[in-house]
Parts: structure tokens; sequence; C-alpha cells
């Protein structure tokens, strides 16, 4: 077999197609993989529907990827052909991406998956993982400068330093909440519908408060302690009201972190206020990333394995890569809560 089918993004603003297309071959270090399952993401609703850095169309989105390896290409030792593996595409290079039902993943950051997860369970780690992993552990102004828990004597090393994450029952709220545990940090205090407050609890947040009452200093210190200064918080959401809460709940010296472009006011702020911003940007290929992501998927398999790192909640589309045009609206809808949305583009 030498065509597949994948659904492409044709030109800026245009409907998705399922078209018919070649199949791949790995290069170098690299192994071709028969997906199993492919997570939505908000990116990829709006690269249908905003301007941005993609520009050679048609485009496959999809970023989050796991299958089954069916071909290695020279050099790959680590993987052999019927390895579960899981791995992140890259936004701009369609062989690697998930919304088709084979793609191209680098063995550097390519991850087995342990026996008691799912395909659908792995499909939802990648890029939101990613996203905290890089916005806690890389060095301003990609991220917050952590030292990454997987480092030798890392693990617990920020006891007794509180940390706040906005949004924590999104996917990139999940992960940093399950790092921030891994990290030490305590006490790990998220906002989220109170509708997921024992399930993010169950992930590391010791304390749940309501997305929908205004979230002040007082409230966190009255949580934290008076004398504690508030030194970081994630902002997994990062619409222009939560950068401003978060950025105002910052003591002096203090870092926000957030997940799309700073706001201009928010910038300018910390500039004269003593306190940093960090938008954290989650491609595995961008320079700044590089050499974090490839010393850390080594370490994935055993931290999915050991619980310390669990996957999102999910729930499966039907009808295969016809499933992803209603996910995605659903998604641009804000009807998607808790869960990531996964199909399986096997069954097209």
């Amino acid at each position: 077999m030498s065509t597949q089918k994948a659904l492409v993004l044709p030109k800026l603003f245009d409907p998705l197609e399922l078209i018919t297309t070649e199949i791949h071959k790995p290069g170098n270090d690299e192994v071709l993989v028969e997906i199993r399952s492919a997570a939505l993401n908000p990116a990829d609703w709006k690269f249908q529907k905003e301007p941005s850095f993609l520009k050679d169309y048609p485009i496959v989105l999809g970023v989050d990827i796991a299958g089954d390896v069916v071909e290695l290409g020279e050099g790959v030792t680590q993987f052999a052909i019927g390895d579960r593996v899981l791995f992140e595409g890259i936004y701009g290079a369609n062989r690697h991406n998930g919304f088709q039902q084979y793609a191209i993943a680098g063995a550097q950051t390519l991850a087995k998956i342990p026996s008691g997860i799912s395909y659908d369970e792995a499909a939802s780690i990648p890029l939101a993982f990613t996203t905290a992993y890089v916005g806690l552990y890389n060095a301003s102004p990609h991220g917050a400068g952590f030292d990454a828990a997987v480092n030798p004597g890392a693990r617990g090393k920020y006891a007794d330093t509180p940390i706040v994450i906005i949004g924590g029952s999104s996917s990139v709220g999940q992960f940093t909440i399950q790092l921030a545990k891994l990290s030490g940090f305590n006490p790990i205090i998220t906002t989220s519908s109170l509708a997921h407050e024992q399930f993010l609890k169950s992930l590391g947040a010791t304390h749940v408060l309501d997305r929908f009452t205004p979230l002040t200093r007082e409230t966190i210190q009255s949580l934290i302690g008076s004398d504690k200064p508030i030194k970081i918080v994630y902002d997994a959401i990062s619409t222009e009201e939560t950068q401003t809460t978060g950025f105002d709940l910052l003591s002096p010296g203090g870092q926000l972190v957030v997940t799309l472009p700073a706001q201009t006011s928010i910038a300018e702020r910390a500039a004269t206020e003593g306190k940093a911003v960090s938008w954290t940007i989650a491609a595995k290929n961008l320079p700044f990333n590089v050499k974090l992501m490839e010393e850390f998927w080594p370490h994935a398999t055993r931290l999915l394995e050991s619980g310390d790192i669990k996957p999102n909640r999910v729930e499966v589309l039907p009808n295969g890569l016809n499933g992803i045009v209603d996910g995605l609206k659903r998604m641009e809808e804000d009807k998607v809560s808790g869960v990531k949305l996964i199909v399986r583009p096997q069954e097209t």
C-alpha cells in the first residue's frame, strides 16, 4: 500500500478536505508510524481561520499522535517494528502530522507507550505536555527557567514554593499541575470549574478555586501565608483577562508564563514593575526547544509507567478523520471541558 487518507486544509479559510495522498518514507533516524489515534488541539481550528506562519498549502494539521512503528529508517536502533509509540508532530511539516493515516516520527523525540495506556490516552499527551514542560523549564523568555524534574537531583527541588496555575482542567493545565508536583511546588493552586476539583486534586493540585470567582492576590495570600511571595503563575488559558489576572497576582520579581502572545499592556507593565513574562511556544523543532525536548523524551515512558504523568481523559469521536470537523467546531464554540477529543484515522 503506497497511499493513505489525509484531512487537509487546502488554503486559509477553506473547509477541511479528505484526500488520498502518498505515504512518506522514513529517512535517517526516523520511523514510519501507522496512526491509531490523533488528538485535536485549539491550534487546529485557529490555523484554519486565522493567518499564521503556515504558508505551504495544502496543510495536514494535528500534532498529537499515537500508533505503531511499521518501518525503520537508517540508523534507528532503539525502536522496532511493532512498537507502540507516541510523539509530537510539527506544524508546517505534513509528513510528521496526525490528521492522516501514516506519519513520520524522529527517533530522538519518540517514546514507547506503556502497556497500561491506550493509544487514545497516549495521543492526549504530546503537545499539551510539551507546552507545560517548556513553560516551566525552558529559560526566559521562553519559560520560567526552573530545573527540569527529570534532571538529577531536581525532583522535589522547589518544595514550599507556591505556584498558581490558571486553567487547571485544560490539557496544558493538567500537565502543568503534574509537573509542578514532580518539581515539589507547594501549594499548587489552580482555577477550574469545580466539577473537576477532585480530578485535579488527584493530579496534584492542593487547592482548586472556582474559575467563575474573581482571583485576587488576597485570596492566594490567604492560602500560602501573607509572608510568602507569589513568584510563579502559569496561565494555561492566556486570554487578555487571565493574563491581567495572573500578572496582578505576582509579587515583585515574579514570573508569568503565557501560552499565547503576551498582551502589549502586560509586557509594558513588566518592564516597569520588576516582573517577567515568558511566552511558551511548544514546537519541539524550534531551536530554543530542541535540546530541552531531546533531553526529556528518553524519560517519557518511565514517567508514564510510574504514573507520575497521567494522560488526559479522552472522548473518542466517530468516523475517523471525518469526525475532526465537528470536533474542531465544538472546541471553537468552547463546548469541550476536561477531556481531549480523539480520532482514530484507521476508522476513516
